[in-house]
């Protein structure tokens, strides 16, 4: 299955996945030894690499067909990727909610190659943007970071997801926290990267969270500490994912994990020790 509806007050969101792919366990987990996290860890193959999902969200809110994130794509990052027959973005969009051409905004959490890869694709060989109707929503530092890469990162920030959109005059480059409709709010939550931000999503007295890249496993968002080798900034990560957390525990807010197993959605609540703990939905 690669798609999930869950509601939120009067919103209807939809889960959908681009399927797997994979990454270092070690690096998932940082600093912290792999005799600690193993225990908490999903299966590991024979290269010591998890899998990780790629979930993304649509919904339409006052009138405005959103899709928040666009998956691993189709071009350079898909050779890292599980077989394509496991979760395809588009396939699944254009069944269960909308065409591309018929999407009016693309949220991205930051520009990551496993986030941004349905950005773009080849349409008669040439480079366009995938929903060419609909503006790019990007945090500023992060579209700086992404075509100014360094050493570190020169290997997740690809010109191919990017320029097409610039070109096309639909990006729209955000300073901080914008509101995109009254029920859907982008928010900065720098630490994985300096222009990372997270969703949040309220209607009916009700609330949802994406979190983009704040968590890979569930245990990171139990232990603030835990924090992946990916983020550049671990002590702002730590602060951002501290402050959501607790937002969304005292909402009971619908979280929505980008790389947890399909459909990465759950709730984090505390226990009788005052603990945090994963609930999946």
């Amino acid at each position: 299955m690669t798609q999930a509806r869950f509601r939120v007050g009067n919103l209807e969101l939809l889960i959908l996945s681009d399927g797997s792919y994979y990454l270092d366990a070690g690096a998932v987990f940082g600093v912290v030894p792999r005799e600690r996290w193993e225990p908490f860890a999903g299966p590991i193959d024979s290269h010591h690499r998890l899998a990780l999902g790629t979930n993304s969200v649509a919904l339409r809110s006052q009138g405005k067909a959103i899709l928040i994130e666009t998956g691993v794509g189709e071009k350079s990052m898909r050779r890292d990727a599980t077989p394509l027959v496991e979760g395809n973005l588009i396939s699944a969009l254009e069944a269960e909610f909308a065409s591309p051409e018929d999407i009016d905004v693309v949220i991205n959490s930051h520009l990551h190659g496993d986030h941004c890869g349905w950005n773009t694709r080849y349409i008669e060989g040439k480079l366009v943007p995938t929903f060419p109707n609909a503006d790019y929503l990007i945090q500023r530092p992060e579209w700086e970071a992404a075509t100014h890469p360094n050493e570190r990162t020169r290997a997740t920030y690809l010109a191919e997801n990017l320029t097409p959109i610039a070109e096309s005059g639909r990006l729209r480059l955000l300073d901080g926290e914008t509101k995109v409709t009254d029920e859907v709010t982008i928010v900065p939550t720098p630490g994985h990267s300096e222009g990372h931000a997270s969703v949040v999503i309220t209607s009916g007295g009700e609330m949802a969270i994406y979190l983009g890249d704040m968590a890979s496993q569930a245990v990171q968002l139990e232990r603030t500490a835990w924090v992946p080798a990916f983020d550049i900034m671990p002590q702002m990560s730590m602060e951002a994912k501290r402050r959501l957390v607790e937002q969304a525990i005292q909402e009971n807010a619908l979280m929505i994990c980008v790389h947890l197993p399909f459909p990465g959605a759950g709730h984090v609540t505390r226990t009788a020790d005052g603990y945090r703990k994963w609930v999946p939905a």
